[in-house]
């Protein structure tokens, strides 16, 4: 029996996934979506299936930016989509890091991928199905996140997908479910697997 397309989730990594991979995007100029982003996310809202970012931003526990500018770089990254007729159902990020500057935000949390509690907390929030959703990025760290909970995954070649290839290749470990080139192609792996062809 097919799953409800609206329990299925599909939680994409920001930057080197969805965006240029740049160290720390630390302001709104500096972000810049990849070309094919739009028709991808498109892609995946035509099917009635939620997409959902989860992306850590240790950036602001190492004191480099504010919460308020990331949620000024997540209002151009929507308004960019909506022109192309795209859209994100929820964001979820992460603030902190073991190591960072700012007190508040320098803990060992359990929602910095490779830990899973963004997609737990997406998860509740729309009664996914994670068996049938897909955990999507360009590092090891955004596949384990997603396969420590049973989801499907997707490496994408974008950012440090290429370096995260060579390190899966030769430490054997955590293999992602399929490999594209990029998110467009990822999305239409996402297609196929849900459509059933």
């Amino acid at each position: 029996m097919a799953v409800e397309r609206e329990k299925i989730g599909i939680f994409l990594d920001r930057d080197g996934t969805i965006s240029e991979e740049i160290d720390y995007i630390d302001n709104v100029e500096k972000f810049s979506l990849y070309s094919f982003s739009p028709k991808a996310i498109k892609k995946l809202n035509d099917l009635g299936i939620k997409v959902i970012i989860v992306t850590n931003q240790a950036g602001i526990a190492k004191g480099l930016y504010t919460e308020k500018t990331l949620h000024s770089i997540h209002k151009k990254m929507i308004e960019q989509l909506e022109k192309e007729g795209a859209h994100i159902d929820d964001i979820y990020y992460c603030p902190h890091h073991s190591d960072g500057k700012i007190d508040a935000y320098s803990i060992d949390c359990e929602c910095r991928k490779p830990k899973s509690g963004m997609i737990l907390q997406a998860s509740k929030k729309f009664n996914f199905n994670l068996k049938h959703s897909f955990a999507v990025g360009d590092k090891i760290r955004d596949i384990k996140a997603g396969s420590r909970l049973g989801t499907r995954s997707i490496l994408v070649l974008t950012g440090h997908g290429k370096d995260s290839l060579k390190k899966i290749n030769k430490n054997k470990s955590e293999k992602p479910e399929f490999i594209a080139e990029n998110l467009l192609e990822a999305s239409e792996i996402i297609c196929r697997e849900i459509m059933g062809k």
